[in-house]
């Protein structure tokens, strides 16, 4: 594994959720659960595990993410590359931390690169959308 270049910046998305960590953990490894904030998918949480994020293509993007999962460490921390078209190959690490009523989600996704400025944006608001998704459909959870 190559080290981050010192000029490489991160997307960061970080919020307290009133759900326990398992629950949250469910909706980033469960297949079903992850298409209905994320995308379409293979996921399985196993370290080595290839797998692909599929969605609706758009200009200058196939709508398609190809991964390989890093980390697993249930209901604290799961990692995978992010290899989108165009050559953007980034990590996405999620953590959680049981807080006082509930959970710190973080979300980073990290290697952008100064060449990546257009992705870099693109990730940025998209994942806060992404995020707000996936607190919808853990409310959704909770009520079921």
């Amino acid at each position: 594994m190559t080290e981050p270049a010192a000029d490489a910046r991160s997307v960061v998305v970080e919020r307290v959720m009133p759900h326990p960590p398992e629950k949250i953990w469910r909706a980033l490894t469960q297949t079903a659960l992850l298409e209905d904030w994320l995308m379409k998918n293979d996921f399985q949480p196993t370290i080595g595990a290839r797998f692909t994020f599929r969605t609706q293509p758009m200009p200058h993007w196939n709508g398609v993410v190809d991964c390989e999962v890093l980390a697993v460490e249930p209901h604290q921390r799961l990692s995978y590359s992010w290899n989108a078209a165009g050559g953007l190959q980034t990590t996405v690490t999620w953590t959680l931390v049981p807080v006082e009523g509930g959970t710190r989600l973080r979300m980073e996704q990290s290697g952008f690169g100064p060449q990546d400025d257009n992705n870099y944006k693109g990730a940025a608001y998209g994942w806060q959308r992404n995020v707000d998704s996936l607190e919808k459909v853990l409310a959704r959870l909770a009520s079921a």
